[in-house]
């Protein structure tokens, strides 16, 4: 971690949610006046879609198990580097992984590729991590140890399926067999992989529907943000000061249901996100002016 180049992560498998908080963050930046260099997970997966389904197929046929989940389907040494760069020095090298077509057609690119490495733009106040890994720790690899302030976007898992197959049917151009294949497929990888960065976080935000979300598969509709809650828990050794009065004073209909967990309505969770977010934004502003003044 550096005190001088702070870095914010957000974790959470595809088709969690993590849009939302990164849409918080980039609410406050822009209000804060904090210039932020974004960092996306997929641009660090170690291969473009034709490849991947190459490597796909040979998995398949040599009955092994392989998903971007896995480590080894990523580039987590590099990305490392780049947060250790980055907290040194301010600086690092990304990509973007192009998904949708108008990103690929602004690129000059196909769908599905990835853009050449460039350099982060000068004279950014903070990086804001957001993709698959951002608590991970392996033998080889430590993500979570570079990260100044960690947050987990995990909602219950019918959701997490049902918001996947919303995303990837509509946006990416993908049958609804493919992407249950793909939620099958990457189960053992989930289990191993991503869960337990839920551990290591600072906070994790889990939607939970109100509605029958009982066979995702057969639901097409994300339940609205009406029809759910959001569980908000502090985790041991949370670097997030929790001021619970405060969230159950300004976030309408907000209750308290254990000791380190806040429960608030679904239309409410962009305000909780805010009021938590922006004193931490502030903190870790001050420690970096203090830093590098010394």
């Amino acid at each position: 971690m550096s005190t001088k180049h702070p870095i914010i992560g957000i974790t959470g498998a595809s088709g969690a949610g993590t849009s939302t908080a990164v849409k918080a963050f980039m609410r406050l930046f822009a209000e804060m006046g904090v210039r932020g260099a974004l960092v996306e997970g997929d641009a660090f997966h170690a291969y473009d879609r034709v490849q991947l389904r190459r490597t796909l197929e040979r998995a398949r046929i040599r009955g092994e198990n392989f998903s971007l989940f896995s480590p080894a389907a990523n580039l987590l040494e590099r990305l490392e580097g780049l947060l250790r760069e980055y907290g040194e020095r301010g600086t690092g090298m990304i990509r973007h992984y192009l998904h949708r077509d108008d990103e690929a057609v602004a690129a000059h690119q196909a769908p599905g590729t990835f853009t050449p490495w460039q350099r982060l733009p000068p004279d950014t106040d903070m990086l804001f991590y957001e993709g698959l890994h951002g608590a991970y720790v392996g033998d080889e690899v430590n993500i979570a140890a570079h990260m100044d302030l960690l947050i987990g976007v995990t909602p219950v898992i019918n959701l997490e399926w049902i918001q996947k197959l919303k995303r990837d049917t509509d946006e990416r151009g993908y049958h609804p067999e493919e992407v249950t294949h793909t939620i099958l497929r990457r189960m053992p990888d989930y289990v191993n992989y991503i869960v337990p960065q839920f551990s290591r976080t600072d906070v994790n935000f889990q939607r939970v529907p109100l509605v029958d979300t009982s066979n995702p598969f057969a639901l097409r509709e994300i339940p609205l943000a009406e029809e759910s809650l959001v569980v908000i828990h502090f985790n041991d050794y949370s670097r997030l000061n929790a001021d619970f009065d405060l969230l159950l004073r300004e976030v309408p209909g907000a209750f308290q249901s254990h000791a380190q967990t806040l429960v608030v309505p679904g239309p409410q969770q962009e305000r909780a996100m805010e009021l938590i977010f922006k004193p931490a934004v502030q903190r870790l502003l001050e420690a970096r002016d203090l830093a590098r003044a010394a």
